[in-house]
């Protein structure tokens, strides 16, 4: 048997300081690339990529074996289930788009309502969250993004609102699978955590509707749209404290989803805006077409199925029975054979680098079958199946190069323990930690782009170090959670799918990643000053 490579977490003259300049240089090559120099995202993510190999090798020491096989792992876990579930996504956008149904989709939103803040209350928030609580793993940003690109919103706008909107319902996505990791991770109890995450992101999630309409089209845009907005942030904000405190993480994002939409469509009854807001790069909105109901419901199928297939997927005996399926690889090259160590971990233990091929249980292939009954219920030809199937890998092939090139580099950084160093300085805050307890959880999905991944990675030291200073540890474990989905929406990864789903030109998603950084910095600040406020002045608030 090989021996362990053991993790050094200060390896530069013991120093943290310095260690942690080292550590944080692929993410200043991303800052820098695709902030100041606006290179597309595959170049910004292959870039990081080599500069976090030569951090690996030079700085910490790690062996080029290990290297390559945190590298593959990484690109690997980026390809699937991330890739997978973009493309689906992606195919059964342009089934109903090459059909036409997606016009008559169009018209009945169109019939609802016209204006493009209420459109994006609709699908960007509430929809998009809907599906979050469903699949996450970027599918609501892939579904949203291509929905509101059909509806005439430019590809920049419907890709940046949709980032900006995937934010409220992250922590809870795909069935609570990120509370539930950070369970797992910290042996605290899911229910209490849950809890905590919830009264950590409600109060933001109340106001992120009202915020994206004041990014739409600034405070006039808002107040002509100001009782829906307050409806849809109420709706969603009440439900979703109310079930992650008394039910549990699962059904959170489900429910909060729906009751916002339930309460936007009652509202619409009775109340329009009545001035005119028109949105940059979007096109004019027309006098809907009417349509019979049955017409209607057919054009929404592919969605209706989507939705269908994915709460099906969700049952806990489907996945069960899906998950027996699942091939479990130990990694070659990197399973076990990496050591960490204290205070990352509460006693040294191996490192464990387990893929699983969840071919059938995965998300997308949930979304693959809904294509296929989608192509069916639309009479759609295997010939013309087969030509959105290779016009669908065309649109993604530089995306996925970014997923998994950025995959490699997070999975890189995490193995050679650069992360666990960002993390330590973070740690080293003092008094300051329950603000950037939540910083460290947006920092680890910044690199991930995920917020399971993030709970996995840095869940444990939350609770370590909040013990070491005498801080709540739930807290602080549910603050990684609520801090990171303020991530969500500047890592490479959800960048390059919302570009890919709404045909975004390469050389612009340097341009959506400035759109969104301050944003996401703002609202990760939001988050820890609501965790600060919990940790000091109301600690008998949270459990």
């Amino acid at each position: 048997m090989e021996s362990m490579w053991r993790q050094h977490y200060t390896p530069l003259g013991e120093s943290l300081a310095l260690s942690a300049s080292v550590a944080a240089l692929p993410i200043f090559v991303l800052l820098l690339l695709l902030g100041v120099l606006r290179k597309p995202a595959w170049v910004a993510g292959l870039s990081g990529l080599a500069t976090a190999i030569a951090v690996a090798l030079g700085a910490y020491g790690m062996p080029p074996g290990l290297v390559f096989g945190s590298v593959t792992f990484g690109a690997a876990f980026g390809l699937l289930p991330i890739g997978w579930i973009v493309y689906w996504a992606i195919v059964l956008y342009r089934i109903a788009l090459e059909t036409g149904k997606f016009e008559m989709i169009k018209d009945s939103i169109g019939g609802l309502t016209n204006d493009r803040r209420l459109q994006a209350l609709l699908i960007a928030f509430s929809f998009g969250a809907f599906v979050e609580g469903a699949a996450g793993f970027g599918t609501p940003v892939a579904v949203a993004a291509a929905m509101l690109a059909g509806l005439g919103f430019s590809p920049f706008y419907a890709a940046g609102i949709c980032l900006l909107a995937n934010t409220a319902p992250v922590a809870f996505g795909s069935i609570g699978i990120p509370v539930s990791t950070l369970a797992g991770i910290t042996g605290l109890p899911a229910a209490d955590l849950s809890a905590n995450v919830g009264r950590i992101c409600a109060p933001v999630s109340l106001i992120v509707p009202g915020y994206l309409i004041l990014v739409m089209g600034g405070w006039k845009a808002l107040r002509g749209v100001l009782p829906a907005a307050i409806v849809c942030g109420g709706c969603f904000a009440v439900v979703q404290f109310l079930v992650s405190n008394y039910l549990g993480p699962e059904l959170t994002d489900i429910l909060s989803s729906l009751a916002a939409i339930v309460g936007l469509v009652l509202l619409f009854r009775f109340w329009r805006p009545t001035d005119q807001f028109e949105l940059a790069g979007a096109a004019v909105s027309t006098t809907p077409k009417r349509h019979k109901p049955n017409e209607i419901l057919l054009a929404w199928s592919p969605y209706l199925l989507l939705v269908g297939f994915v709460l099906l997927w969700g049952q806990e005996g489907v996945r069960k029975v899906l998950n027996s399926l699942t091939i479990t690889i130990p990694w070659p090259m990197l399973h076990n054979l990496v050591e960490r160590v204290p205070p990352v971990v509460s006693k040294a233990s191996p490192y464990s680098a387990v893929y699983s091929l969840n071919w059938l249980s995965a998300a997308g292939t949930a979304c693959l079958f809904s294509t296929i009954l989608a192509a069916v219920v639309l009479q759609v030809s295997w010939a013309q199946y087969l030509r959105i199937l290779r016009a669908a890998m065309r649109q993604l092939f530089l995306s996925l190069v970014t997923i998994a090139a950025v995959l490699g580099l997070a999975f890189l950084m995490n193995y050679c323990g650069a992360t666990a160093t960002l993390g330590l300085a973070f740690a080293a805050t003092g008094a300051l930690f329950p603000f950037f307890s939540a910083i460290l959880g947006w920092l680890g999905v910044f690199l991930t782009g995920s917020d399971t991944s993030a709970n996995a990675l840095f869940g444990n030291l939350q609770v370590v170090t909040a013990n070491k200073l005498s801080l709540n540890p739930m807290l602080m474990a549910a603050s990684n959670s609520s801090g990171g989905v303020m991530g969500k929406m500047i890592s490479l990864q959800s960048l390059a799918v919302a570009a890919a789903a709404t045909g975004m030109p390469s050389h612009d998603e340097a341009k959506l990643f400035r759109f969104t950084l301050k944003h996401s910095i703002l609202l990760a600040s939001v988050i820890g000053l609501v965790v600060v406020f919990y940790a000091y002045l109301a600690p008998g608030w949270v459990r």
